[in-house]
């Protein structure tokens, strides 16, 4: 009988763990696509490779704190990386025909945040 008194309790002990803490959501989207289907090809053919894949060492898709203090450099410098490659990011981020427009909203897509001007 004690037994069963000690499992029960050690069930609701476990059970109550955590208990009243709000569930948190993932710091990134591996598998976000952005909507419009443009955008949504040129983040798959070459974005995707890197922002998506933790090994690669490149802010995450929807990853807000980790694209944060990017994000404070501004738009023109965020642009200026994406042109012209920034430590491990290729020129052009591997879309040489992508335009500046382009380059801008997949930043903001990947950075989950609005880009300063």
């Amino acid at each position: 009988m004690r037994a069963i008194r000690l499992t029960l309790l050690l069930a609701l002990a476990m059970t109550l763990f955590g208990c009243g803490e709000e569930p948190k959501p993932p710091a990134t989207a591996h598998d976000a696509i952005p909507k419009e289907p443009t955008l949504a090809q040129i983040y798959t053919n070459s974005c995707q490779l890197c922002h998506a894949n933790p090994a690669a060492n490149a802010p995450l898709t929807g990853d807000r704190q980790a694209w944060e203090p990017r994000i404070r450099q501004g738009a023109d410098t965020l642009l200026d990386h994406a042109i012209n490659g920034y430590n491990g990011m290729p020129p052009m981020g591997q879309c040489v025909e992508c335009s500046e427009e382009q380059f801008l909203q997949l930043i903001g897509f990947m950075a989950d945040q609005p880009l300063p001007q």
